[in-house]
């Protein structure tokens, strides 16, 4: 097949997905896995081989992130249940004051969404809301809005949340590069979007507290610090790694046992045992309710594993057809960097069907190819995996459930909702690209 017949087929591959997911409303699981199947027919790769490639494939992409995903939310829900992410809110509010709340909200939310996922981060800290936009007579948006510009970026940029390490794994980025990458693009956009656009927009909007669902905010929790760090934990070591691959001599036992620890799997195994026993046993959680949460917290993983996998499936068949040189040679040609198409691909993905996690796959799997035809580094690797969250972050509107459920927390209207949370999301994705695609030009 010619250049142009392999482009044409990427883009075939793109178009059908989107029919498969929004007009027929097929599942993005099944949706990835026909067009997997069509695309390795239309490329030629020979029927009787195209049900061990996809098998290979899913085994291979789900190998390292089920692991890192299972075990991430793990740690999430003993963060959760246990108060440990509501004293980490306590904790920065007391040390910011009521002045400085928005900022002491919108570092919070970096915080809790990295191990918590974004709904149940923001919904367990909407009491928190209310009580302050209460107590001080200010705009409730003043508070929500840094806290959401937070929650976009911790839940986007920076893993063990569950989107960066499906990217990291399939296009075989180091998470400790795309840590670095993720706090770096991360705090500017929480400044701008949360912060910046936030208190400007504001007085500018009416939200009240809906007396629907009027709650009390929760009782003060006491592990605030102890929350903290071990949120802290995972990334030192994960970190360590890294540098360690950079700055220590290949061999040695420091390097080596640096390496062993701050593995994605060793890091987050150890973070969540002493979770286990800090956020549980030592506050008096038995061990018949710890395994309960663990077990429940192991629910809403099948999905994001599962279309995670099938993503991983249409990279590989798009390898296998011959996709990725063809796509590396047009970057070439037109001498477009990685970070800019990475960025494009998960934005019209998510403009197009509203999922985060969907556009963050499918872009993967559409830039694995072009990874394995080229010679990229560990720092690039990290910086693309953050520009494909940056475009998955744009634009949330009324396609995604997070739109409706901002809306229904703040009562806000449509308009309103697309004013404030639609513009904050954007500003987040715009300004991490911006980031990332300036490191790029050195990296």
């Amino acid at each position: 097949m010619t250049a142009a017949g392999l482009a044409a087929l990427a883009a075939f591959a793109v178009a059908l997905l989107l029919v498969l997911v929004l007009a027929v409303r097929l599942h993005a699981f099944l949706a990835l896995l026909v067009t997997s199947f069509t695309v390795a027919l239309v490329g030629g790769i020979p029927p009787a081989e195209i049900a061990g490639e996809v098998q290979r494939a899913m085994g291979g992409s789900l190998g390292y992130i089920a692991v890192v995903i299972g075990v991430g939310a793990m740690f999430g829900a003993l963060l959760q249940r246990s108060g440990g992410a509501a004293g980490v809110a306590h904790g920065l509010l007391r040390a910011a004051g009521e002045e400085r709340a928005p900022w002491a909200l919108g570092v919070t939310g970096l915080l809790v969404a990295i191990p918590v996922f974004f709904d149940i981060a923001f919904i367990l800290f909407v009491p928190l809301l209310y009580g302050l936009a209460r107590r001080t007579g200010r705009p409730l948006l003043g508070y929500a809005l840094p806290l959401l510009a937070g929650l976009a970026v911790g839940h986007a940029f920076i893993p063990p949340t569950p989107g960066p390490v499906a990217v990291a794994g399939l296009i075989g980025a180091d998470l400790g590069w795309v840590i670095v990458f993720g706090f770096a693009a991360g705090v500017p956009a929480l400044a701008l979007a949360g912060l910046g656009y936030g208190r400007w927009v504001a007085p500018r909007v009416t939200s009240d507290v809906p007396e629907t669902l009027d709650v009390e905010p929760p009782a003060e929790a006491a592990t605030g610090a102890s929350a903290a760090g071990l949120i802290a934990l995972p990334l030192v070591l994960i970190l360590c790694a890294t540098v360690s691959g950079v700055a220590l001599d290949e061999g040695g036992r420091v390097r080596g046992l640096l390496q062993f620890v701050g593995h994605p799997f060793v890091a987050l195994i150890l973070a969540t045992l002493a979770a286990y026993y800090v956020l549980g046993l030592r506050r008096g959680f038995s061990r018949r309710e710890l395994e309960k949460i663990a077990t429940r917290s192991l629910e809403p993983v099948g999905n994001i594993l599962l279309v995670t996998g099938a993503g991983g499936v249409l990279g590989k068949v798009l390898v296998a057809a011959g996709v990725g040189e063809a796509m590396a040679s047009g970057l070439a040609a037109w001498r477009l960097p990685l970070v800019v198409v990475a960025f494009a691909l998960a934005a019209a993905v998510r403009v197009a069907q509203g999922s985060a996690t969907v556009a963050m796959v499918t872009a993967a799997g559409l830039v694995a190819p072009i990874v394995e035809a080229g010679v990229y580094s560990a720092p690039m690797l990290g910086a693309v995996t953050v520009a494909i969250a940056a475009g998955a972050t744009v634009l949330s509107h009324v396609n995604d459930s997070g739109f409706w459920l901002v809306s229904r927390y703040l009562g806000l209207s449509e308009r309103d909702t697309l004013r404030t949370w639609t513009v904050v999301s954007t500003l987040v994705g715009v300004t991490g690209f911006g980031v990332v695609l300036a490191f790029s030009f050195f990296l």
